[in-house]
C-alpha cells in the first residue's frame, strides 16, 4: 500500500515524520498553513483539550501534542486510519493523552465519548472536501454543547470561509487563503 508522510514542525516532537495510509482524499494540512495555525494557536495551546475532527493523518491533533496540549481527542471515519492513529500514539508514547474514536458523519455523541462528554478548548474542522459537511460540523459541536466558552476552531475548506453560515455568536478571527484552500480561526462566544 502507497504510504503518505508529514512532518511534525514545531514542538516536542518537531522534525519527527509520521508514516500514514495514503488513501482516496486524504489531504493533510501542508506545513506551511500548520505553521500559520499553530503561530496563531500558540497563546492558547499549552494545557487544552483539543478535538481534531475528521482527523486523516491526524496531522494537526499531532502537532498540538506537541505543542503541549492536554489532550487530543481523534474522530475519523476510516478504520484504517485509526489504526493508524493508534499506533501513532504508541510510538509516541503518548496514549495517556490521546483517545482514538472511529465513527461515521454525522456522529452520535452518546455512543462517541464513553464517559462525560468533554468540552474542547480547541477544535481542528478539516472534513474532506465536496461533502458539504463544514456547515453540519459546525452545528453538530454546537448541539453537542461540546465547545468551552471562547473555543477556539480552526476551519479548512474548499470554498471562502466568508461565505460559509457559522452559527451564531461564532466570530472569524484570522482568516487566509492558499491556493484553493481556505483556512481561518474562528472563536465560538458564549
Amino acid at each position: 500500500m502507497k504510504k503518505g508522510e508529514v512532518r511534525i514542525i514545531g514542538g516536542q516532537w518537531r522534525g519527527r515524520k509520521l508514516h500514514f495510509p495514503a488513501t482516496p482524499g486524504l489531504r493533510p494540512t501542508p506545513n506551511r498553513t500548520r505553521e500559520t495555525l499553530f503561530n496563531w494557536l500558540a497563546p492558547y495551546l499549552v494545557g487544552a483539550d483539543c478535538l481534531d475532527l475528521f482527523a486523516g493523518s491526524g496531522a494537526l491533533g499531532f502537532e498540538a501534542l506537541s505543542r503541549h496540549a492536554k489532550s487530543v481527542i481523534f474522530i475519523e471515519q476510516s478504520k484504517l486510519l485509526v489504526s493508524y492513529l493508534k499506533t501513532q500514539l504508541k510510538q509516541l508514547n503518548a496514549e495517556d493523552q490521546a483517545q482514538v474514536y472511529q465513527a461515521q458523519f454525522p456522529f452520535k455523541t452518546i455512543p462517541l465519548f464513553k464517559t462525560n462528554k468533554p468540552l474542547f478548548n480547541i477544535v481542528f474542522l478539516d472534513p474532506p472536501f465536496q461533502q458539504n459537511w463544514l456547515g453540519l460540523a459546525c452545528a453538530w459541536l454546537v448541539k453537542e454543547q461540546l465547545l468551552a466558552p471562547n473555543c477556539l476552531i480552526y476551519i479548512e475548506a474548499e470554498a471562502s470561509l466568508t461565505h460559509l453560515l457559522l452559527p451564531e455568536n461564532w466570530e472569524i478571527q484570522q482568516f487566509k487563503t492558499a491556493g484553493q484552500v481556505h483556512y481561518g480561526l474562528v472563536k465560538a462566544k458564549p
